[in-house]
């Protein structure tokens, strides 16, 4: 098959762990994502089958939504709920501060990124170093801010959602931990969901067990951005 799949990642998934499954529901070995999700992070994964696969890069430069709830007056080892505790402050902001704190960040910033992740650092990834309770000196990225929406403020639970949408690269948890060392109380991002990559939409996205029952019933095409729409989207050749 040659196209793209709008999949609906699941909540203890890889984004690896989404295209091996793949793999297996299709039979087809030419299979890459455009981008990657933390495991506990849910949401919208194109996945490219076949001759699409040329443009999962552009399509990992696309713009991305996220909705983020973030936790006040705690810090921990990863940015979020999964890791170790390494400091709890009491919570003294008021809602005109958790809005005027997050739109500060609209715009160019640059953006560490955490030790739990991906990226390189000479030949090594960052989590390997950090599983072995290693940390090292990062590079500051410039990421770009588009939008950083305030959905909600619950102070008695010192808890806040955004809507963030955002350049490649940004770490989201990262955004959050930034926002609380803004606010002098500290931050973890306690759940995120990737609401949109370009034109790929939360509403569109399709469960592996919605895929898994297209092609057990011959309907897989119904779930497929053909190749030339593609190519003419992205100008490929």
């Amino acid at each position: 098959m040659d196209g793209i799949i709008n999949v609906y990642k699941e909540k203890g998934y890889t984004s690896h762990d989404v295209v091996a499954k793949l793999r297996g529901i299709l039979h087809q070995k030419k299979i890459g994502h455009t981008g990657t999700l933390d495991p506990d992070a849910t949401g919208v994964l194109p996945v490219c089958l076949g001759k699409a696969t040329k443009v999962c890069e552009l399509l990992t430069d696309k713009k991305k939504t996220y909705l983020a709830v973030v936790r006040l007056g705690v810090q921990t080892d990863t940015q979020d709920l999964t890791g170790t505790i390494l400091e709890e402050k009491e919570v003294k902001v008021t809602e005109e501060q958790i809005r005027e704190t997050t739109a500060s960040f609209l715009g160019d910033y640059e953006q560490i990124p955490p030790m739990y992740s991906a990226v390189k650092v000479n030949g090594k990834r960052l989590y390997e170093l950090a599983r072995q309770g290693k940390e090292v000196e990062r590079k500051a990225r410039r990421v770009h801010i588009y939008t950083c929406d305030i959905r909600d403020i619950a102070l008695a639970k010192n808890e806040f959602s955004m809507e963030v949408t955002c350049s490649k690269g940004t770490y989201i948890r990262t955004l959050c931990h930034d926002i609380g060392q803004a606010l002098s109380c500290g931050a973890v991002m306690t759940s995120l969901v990737r609401s949109r990559v370009g034109e790929f939409r939360l509403t569109d996205a399709l469960t592996l067990t919605k895929l898994q029952e297209l092609r057990d019933t011959g309907r897989l095409e119904e779930a497929l951005l053909p190749t030339d729409r593609i190519f003419a989207d992205f100008n490929a050749v």
